[in-house]
């Protein structure tokens, strides 16, 4: 039984993210890709009943690099520097383009594999919609700089 309800879960979850994507995503994908590369800061977090939880100061960012269609996702902690300390841990994706009008990004790791969808990105912003139906929304980080 618990099966099914997890299966209709996720059947709501992508019938849910079609109609999200489909209102609200009208960038061309390239852009899109083009966008994921750098530092993201955390700004909230909307669980799938609208609670929104906001952060004011984050210590850690999520670094995301990408090449082709492939990329990579660790957190790093900056510097006053300037400089980063990476948590040395690594989330490789795949990016997908196949979904019009958005793009999906497929997680692989030893200990789970998940899907994560790009709703927007753009210069400033980064909101992603995962599985569970949590929609994260960052802001593009700007070094320090005390000169």
């Amino acid at each position: 039984m618990a099966f099914l309800n997890l299966k209709n879960m996720k059947i709501n979850f992508v019938i849910i993210a079609f109609a999200l994507f489909a209102l609200g995503c009208s960038e061309n994908k390239q852009e899109q890709i083009q966008h994921l590369d750098g530092y993201w800061e955390i700004v909230s977090v909307e669980n799938e009943n609208g609670v929104l939880k906001e952060f004011n100061i984050s210590t850690t960012l999520d670094y995301i690099s990408v090449e082709n269609t492939l990329g990579k996702r660790t957190k790093v902690k900056p510097q006053l520097d300037g400089t980063f300390i990476t948590s040395g841990n690594v989330e490789e994706f795949e990016i997908i383009t196949e979904f019009p009008e958005q793009l999906a990004l497929n997680y692989k790791t030893p200990y789970a594999t998940w899907t994560e969808f790009i709703i927007e990105a753009t210069k400033e912003k980064l909101v992603i919609l995962n599985e569970e139906g949590k929609k994260y929304t960052y802001k593009r980080f700007i070094k320090f700089n005390f000169e």
